[in-house]
């Protein structure tokens, strides 16, 4: 078990699916392109559309808009841009109300049904698990229970969004199509999960089990697709016409300090000053505060609260694992420093406990910031993926946090995310997950394998085209921690549309001139993936012998590294300037 190939970790693609992809990628292009050609003239004529209604508004003039739509050319170049139009058309069509040339209401009903197919389908894995014995295979079932329940609540969410509003009837703002598109593309991860879990046994009850949630997921997976695609290249494209794009809306606050729009003033004072806070809660060892441990202050947590929780735990070692539930929200909890102030477990793979489950410490609810704290999980490399921070939080924040671990590290699972000036360990797959995440100004630290394992500082689990994920490091240190001599890699890709830059870091000489590593032993990764560096420095940095693969690129101009810094790849509305970490919103 301690060889190189034991360590495939969660979701293996073999080369015969990996051909499969390629060739059903290739059919989906075509198609692609021949329904933009047809969805162009239907934006158009939304858009003449709307020009013509607001001249008629100071008008009495009666004539029929510019350009005729009829509901079905409509839904036919709605779904053209999905990757399973097929599935799109017969759905959405079935509904009573689709007989609309409305964009933005033929998404709703994709959502609709995308909800109701997810909801029927959270009821399987119990039905599933009272027919299973194997304990391991038992445990990767409520994996799926519970990912399935959280992506039924992120699909919802969307809904609620649209419909409160408020927006009249007008075009989504970009920044609420941020939103959406966040919350669309971590309800597929949420699904994906299931998958992960059951995959990562590698044994003959869970792939039987497997088999049967494949088959089952089929229209629920696709269904949240369809949704995503809509969103993603319809409502954006009419939301550029419809509205001016200015910084702002890109999520840049105009702060001298770089933040973008994302986190708020009150924050930003907690993050600058945590002692010029009364906390609402204490966590001590030593019986000065209210709390002995972590969990009975979250306790105390008032469930969606929309006011920002305080907890300050003071110096020590808590043995505890943690599961922050996705109802308790605007939760900050800070420490005396993150080597003074240590959330520890062990929980691991190995053990019998699947990765998802592993975390010491695991947070969903939304606007979660964590600051001089450390989380380790002192499992060691021997027990495989073993987390120490898994964030599944929206709007989620670390600052000067440490994550210590060795395969698995910290599982930036979905949504989005900021690390500022963190330390991260590990070996395998440290850093992975398919969250919108970028990590600025942290120091990266691979340290030392089994034997015969080699080292992937990134996993990035990117499934779907229209996610809008990734990993982006940025202005980071990546340098070796103590002695270490096993093969290192930047990263490789876990899923068909992996995305990782690294830019402007700065890279020690323990890495492998290759730079990156393939998941399958000698196949090339699929063309979709996107890799890239990005005017990184030391001795570790050159790219002439980096590996060939059609969907790396050595380097980015100014233009394309842009679309990766805090300012445009973590969109959406007002955030991250509530927090007031310190960060760079741009090149």
């Amino acid at each position: 078990m301690d060889s190189i190939k034991s360590f495939k970790g969660y979701g293996k693609v073999d080369e015969l699916d990996q051909r499969a992809f390629q060739k059903k990628t290739r059919r989906r292009l075509i198609i692609l392109g021949v329904s933009c050609i047809l969805l162009v003239a239907v934006v158009a004529a939304v858009v003449a559309t709307v020009i013509h209604r607001r001249g008629r508004s100071s008008s009495s003039s009666d004539d029929v808009p510019p350009t005729e739509l009829t509901p079905a050319s409509s839904l036919r170049a709605v779904c053209g841009v999905t990757q399973y139009p097929s599935s799109c058309l017969s759905s959405i069509s079935s509904l009573h109300n689709s007989n609309t040339t409305d964009p933005e209401l033929l998404f709703k009903l994709s959502l609709r049904v995308a909800v109701d197919e997810l909801s029927n389908l959270s009821k399987l894995p119990s039905k599933l698990k009272a027919n299973v014995k194997d304990p391991r295979v038992q445990k990767a079932i409520e994996v799926c229970g519970i990912v399935f329940d959280d992506a039924v609540d992120r699909l919802n969410e969307s809904i609620s969004s649209l419909d409160g509003g408020g927006n009249g009837g007008k075009i989504l703002s970009p920044s609420k199509i941020g939103d959406v598109e966040t919350w669309l593309s971590a309800a597929i991860t949420y699904q994906d999960t299931c998958l992960d879990a059951l995959e990562e046994l590698n044994s003959t009850a869970a792939s039987e089990i497997l088999g049967d949630l494949k088959t089952a997921m089929k229209n629920s997976t696709e269904f949240a697709s369809n949704s995503l695609a809509i969103v993603t290249k319809v409502l954006r494209l009419l939301s550029n016409f419809n509205f001016p794009i200015h910084r702002r809306l890109l999520g840049f606050g105009g702060s001298d300090s770089g933040f973008p729009d994302w986190v708020g003033p009150a924050e930003r004072r907690l993050l600058e000053d945590t002692n010029a806070t009364v906390p609402h809660a204490v966590v001590a060892k030593d019986n000065s505060g209210q709390y002995k441990t972590i969990k009975e202050a979250l306790a105390a947590v008032k469930k969606k609260s929309l006011t920002r929780f305080v907890i300050h735990v003071k110096e020590g070692v808590y043995k505890e694992n943690i599961d922050l539930d996705k109802n308790t929200w605007n939760v900050m909890i800070y420490g005396d420093g993150k080597t003074k102030t240590i959330i520890s477990s062990n929980l691991n793979f190995i053990d019998g406990t699947p990765t998802f489950s592993t975390a010491t410490f695991a947070v969903k609810g939304k606007g979660f910031i964590a600051k001089d704290i450390g989380f380790i999980n002192t499992a060691g490399a021997a027990k495989h993926q073993a987390v120490a921070f898994r964030s599944g939080s929206d709007r989620s924040v670390f600052f000067r946090c440490s994550f210590d671990g060795f395969q698995d590290t910290l599982y930036a699972h979905s949504n989005r995310q900021f690390y500022r000036e963190c330390d991260i360990t590990g070996t395998i797959d440290f850093i992975f997950g398919n969250s919108a995440v970028v990590f600025q100004n942290c120091n990266i630290k691979p340290r030392q394998p089994l034997p015969n394992q080699f080292n992937t500082i990134t996993a990035q689990g990117k499934k779907d085209p229209n996610q809008n994920t990734g990993i982006i490091i940025q202005k980071s240190s990546i340098s070796a921690l103590d002695n270490l001599n096993a093969p290192t890699y930047l990263g490789r890709p876990w899923k068909e549309y992996s995305t990782t830059v690294i830019m402007q870091s700065d890279i020690g000489s323990f890495l492998d001139p290759a730079g990156w590593k393939e998941w399958v032993p000698g196949v090339e990764p699929a063309r979709t993936i996107f890799y890239a560096e990005y005017k990184n420095s030391g001795a570790g940095s050159g790219v002439d012998n980096r590996i060939k693969w059609a969907g790396y690129k050595s380097s980015l101009s100014d233009d394309e590294a842009a679309k990766f810094t805090v300012q445009s790849f973590i969109q959406g509305s007002d955030w991250l300037p509530d927090t007031a970490v310190e960060f760079e919103s741009t090149l």
